[in-house]
């Protein structure tokens, strides 16, 4: 239907900037569409792959699918990024689903907290020294789980919930 126009490539730090802006703003999708003409002109860019990811994982809220997020991590190269980020998109995909409170909402977002926890442990061992963003993440997780009640593993028997009419 059209042409996508190429951005120069001396534009990308500038570019970079207006993603942070965007997204802080509350414009995830805007974020979104200036990350791909970066990675359209540099596909191997971690910043634009790193701000993509994160702008993708903004519209968890709105529905959009984790699948998305996921798949740019294998394009990340260090692998304390692709742990890092694997566990900021499992609790992501988590508070997005408590917000849209389905009835199993606890159970799922109980288990997804808890992968997140798991990519955060491995990411602290591979973290950078004075980087403690993942276990900052990881005491988020837990918190949550300590805090409300309803985040807990789903029972071995089934559950019958009663809807409303």
């Amino acid at each position: 239907m059209f042409e996508l126009k190429p951005i120069s490539p001396a534009s990308i730090p500038e570019a970079l900037s207006k993603v942070e802006r965007y997204r802080l703003l509350n414009e995830s999708w805007l974020a979104e569409s200036i990350c791909l003409d970066i990675l359209r002109i540099e596909p191997d860019n971690q910043d634009a792959l790193v701000a993509l990811l994160l702008s993708r994982t903004d519209q968890f809220a709105q529905g959009a699918a984790p699948g998305s997020a996921r798949e740019i991590i294998r394009q990340l190269r260090d692998p304390y990024d692709r742990a890092y980020f694997s566990g900021l998109i499992c609790e992501r995909e988590a508070s997005a689903i408590l917000r849209r409170g389905s009835p199993f909402a606890g159970f799922e977002a109980y288990e997804l907290l808890r992968e997140a926890m798991e990519w955060f442990e491995k990411a602290e061992a591979l973290r950078p020294p004075g980087n403690d963003d993942a276990i900052l993440r990881w005491n988020t997780c837990a918190r949550m789980l300590m805090r409300d009640h309803a985040l807990r593993a789903r029972p071995a028997e089934p559950v019958e919930v009663l809807l409303d009419d």
